[in-house]
């Protein structure tokens, strides 16, 4: 992990328009504090995870290429020796961060704060094309 990244994400969380993945404890609250909306991907724990296979195949086949901060996945047969392997990550964290946004919506700290909660790629892919579009354009 860089030294610099809950400074990095708190300097961009002073920006005026922002998009950012909602992880990082030590920075979470600052940046729910911040949100105008929280788009919830509540996919099926199958898909996630299938997902981050994929995805895991795909960097390593490609020779490992970077992920986001410069980090890189370790070689596949780690899966079977590293509890904390990104595809296990998958597994263990889809009911935590589910957890996390229930909290958030049921401590009501944020009244204004909007949830959209997309269950599913056909759902995301509606609410995509659908007003939201007109916007990016």
């Amino acid at each position: 992990m860089r030294e610099t990244w809950q400074a990095d994400v708190l300097k961009f969380l002073d920006g005026d328009e922002w998009a950012i993945e909602w992880q990082g404890e030590e920075v979470r609250e600052r940046m729910t504090e911040r949100l105008d909306a929280l788009v919830w991907l509540d996919h099926p724990r199958a898909v996630t995870v299938t997902r981050a296979v994929i995805r895991t195949l795909k960097r390593r086949v490609g020779r490992g290429s970077k992920i986001a901060g410069g980090n890189v996945e370790g070689p596949l047969h780690t899966f079977f020796t590293d509890p904390d392997h990104i595809v296990k990550l998958a597994w263990r964290y889809h009911p935590m961060i589910r957890a996390r946004v229930h909290k958030v919506i049921e401590e009501n700290r944020h009244p204004d704060l909007v949830v959209v909660r997309l269950r599913g790629q056909r759902e995301v892919d509606r609410w995509l094309d659908g007003p939201f579009a007109r916007n990016l354009g």
